[in-house]
């Protein structure tokens, strides 16, 4: 790359509308590639960090952590890669390498802390830029290879929508014979769906109404109920073994807990900005587990993928251009997008 600076859109402070702009790449190191992206998924965590709501973040960002793209240059030191090779970025690109939990593969639970593709600090202490950028510098080792079957488009989402539920529903152990829910029918949800179905599982979407119940049938569910019905959690009373939370707003833990059999589990995915409250007395009943799940790691990130390649599971998306961002940002918030946007990076 003959300069360090690239085109952008960035959030000049917290709240702030996304705005086009330059940010600098590193330069390609030994065992970094340089990626020409081609499509970047809008996460809500995107929202979250860019109006500061989950802490205080680094301005101006840059955010973006679902990146697909085409490999065009490679350093000496590269031996997974090569040049045109199509490959993802997913929520980190660093992490410390040598913990216990990154020894493991399980970099996202680096004892260190790793290092988010965007709104973190790298190692050399510079900010990191994420994937609403027309290129970007990773790592070898944390860059993960799409498979042919899937288009850029449908796979960027599953490096962040699809590992968060791929995840859980392995460590639960999601298969034939298995009941599972998920909660919410979104970016997060609809992958949940499409993934728990392909495993074997029986699934079931609790939604807040019926309005997407043709959708969740299509996406996989064998069943489909509105939350805002108390019949519901009535009638599903001690139904489940995994219920999978995939929405950024608090739920009543005790009537979803509730719903759960002996020794079953409910795992939030989603990640409320506020706090939420619990009566311990819905766990001891049944040996429940309430649990969280994040991502996972680079090993298990190209396993999904490799697993969606084989079941055609894509994400339903809304390709967009750059400048339609800050709009996408005000319907993601509405829960108007079925079910990811994906900003086409040849236009920013």
């Amino acid at each position: 790359m003959s300069v360090n600076q690239v085109a952008a859109y960035a959030a000049p402070a917290p709240k702030a509308p996304l705005e086009r702009t330059t940010v600098p790449r590193r330069p390609v190191g030994a065992h970094d590639v340089l990626i020409d992206i081609k499509f970047s998924g809008i996460c809500h965590s995107d929202i979250h960090q860019a109006t500061d709501g989950w802490g205080e973040g680094i301005f101006p960002m840059v955010p973006g952590h679902e990146i697909a793209g085409v490999v065009t240059e490679v350093g000496p030191g590269v031996t997974r890669f090569a040049v045109g090779d199509r490959v993802g970025v997913g929520c980190f690109v660093d992490s410390c390498r040598e913990c216990e939990y990154c020894l493991r593969g399980q970099e996202q639970f680096c004892l260190k802390g790793m290092t988010g593709t965007y709104n973190a600090r790298g190692k050399d202490g510079e900010p990191t830029y994420g994937g609403y950028s027309t290129h970007i510098v990773v790592d070898e080792n944390y860059t993960v290879r799409i498979p042919d079957g899937l288009g850029l488009d449908v796979a960027a989402p599953l490096l962040c929508a699809g590992i968060t539920l791929y995840s859980p529903l392995k460590h639960w152990g999601a298969g034939p014979g298995k009941k599972v829910a998920v909660v919410g029918l979104g970016g997060l949800g609809h992958m949940g769906v499409k993934i728990a179905h392909a495993l074997g599982a029986e699934v079931t979407v609790l939604s807040q109404t019926l309005r997407k119940k043709e959708d969740g049938l299509r996406l996989g569910a064998d069943h489909f109920y509105a939350t805002s019905d108390e019949v519901t959690f009535d009638e599903l009373a001690g139904s489940f073994d995994l219920i999978l939370s995939t929405v950024s707003a608090p739920i009543g833990f005790d009537a979803y807990l509730r719903l759960l059999k002996v020794d079953g589990a409910l795992v939030n995915v989603g990640a409320p900005e506020e706090p939420v409250a619990l009566n311990l007395f819905s766990l001891i009943g049944g040996r429940k587990t309430l649990a969280g799940s994040m991502i996972g790691g680079i090993a298990e990130t190209q396993e999904m993928l490799d697993f969606c390649a084989e079941h055609a599971l894509g994400s339903d998306v809304e390709v967009i251009r750059a400048e339609d961002v800050n709009e996408a940002y005000e319907r993601v918030q509405a829960g108007d997008v079925r079910y990811r946007f994906v900003i086409d990076a040849s236009t920013i």
